[in-house]
Order: C-alpha cells, then structure tokens, then sequence
C-alpha cells in the first residue's frame, strides 16, 4: 500500500471514530464566509466543547459507511464543514443557527441527532430548544410548584384559624 493511502486510510478511520462518538453532528457550507466570520464561528464553537472540521468530502462519505449513518453522503456536496459534538446534543446546533442567522452566507446542510439522520428543519428545531440549563431549570420548577403551593395554603389555613381564634 501506497503511503498516500495509508494516510487516508487513517484519516477515513479517524472521521469514523468521531460520528461514532458524536452525540450530534451538524454539516454546514461555508462558502462566502470571510475567514475572521469563520475563525469567530470556530471559537464560539470551541468555547462550547464543540469540534470544527474541514474534510474532504470522499474521505467522509467513507467514513459514514464506516459508521452506518451514509445517509448523510447526499449532502456532502461542494465545501463543507462539520461540527461534531461528544456532550451536548442542542451545543452545535444552537451555535450553528445564530450564526447563520447573523450571516446569511453560512448554510445549514443536514445534521445527526444521536445517530438518526437530520433535516435541515430538525436542526433549526433542536436549535430552538433551551439549553440543558435552561431546561433543568424549567423542571426544578415544575417540581417545587406543588410544595409551594401546599406551603402557602397551610400557611393561608393557619391565618385563617388565628383570626378565628382571636
């Protein structure tokens, strides 16, 4: 085997391995992008432990056949760029479409929500979603509504006696 080949080799397995290991994984093109838009969206992604990669799009249609998910290959047309995301499902999808919304050169191709092929809709929807702090938030106070209110009406029923008392 050539070295050329070897390399690719490697590469291809090293791609498989990381939408394997994604919990998501959004394709965008980025044609049109000034390299500061693009360094700007890398570290915003970074910052949220998201990786951003540049491959050739052979190499990556090889490894979605590795993986099992080659459902994604039509999309892997022209320049691509893709973000994989180990942790958080909603992290690249939200950063991903507040940029594109901000620049309107960046496009959302496709995405994959834990191993299940998605649409540009299905993105933009799981973008919208609040984030995972956001949402135990919103459960936490689910949760302690009923306590509240059963404090305030023993708190209400104890006036109430009180006033009859006195």
């Amino acid at each position: 085997m050539s070295k050329a080949i070897e390399t690719k080799s490697v590469q291809v397995q090293e791609i498989a391995g990381k939408f394997e290991a994604a919990a998501s994984v959004v394709v965008v093109d980025y044609r049109g992008l000034t390299v500061a838009q693009v360094t700007e969206l890398r570290k915003q992604l970074r910052e949220a432990g998201v990786e951003f990669k540049v491959y050739k799009n052979t190499l990556t249609r090889r490894a979605t056949e590795i993986a099992g998910i080659e459902g994604i290959n039509e999309f892997l047309t022209g320049p691509n760029a893709v973000a994989f995301s180990n942790e958080d499902v909603v992290a690249p999808a939200k950063i991903i479409n507040e940029f594109a919304k901000k620049n309107e050169a960046l496009e959302i191709k496709a995405g994959i929500i834990e191993g299940t092929i998605a649409s540009v809709e299905d993105v933009k929807a799981l973008a919208e979603l609040p984030s995972r702090e956001g949402l135990l938030s919103m459960l936490l106070s689910v949760l302690q509504a009923p306590m509240r209110n059963f404090a305030l009406a023993t708190k209400a029923v104890a006036e109430q006696k009180e006033e009859q008392g006195a």
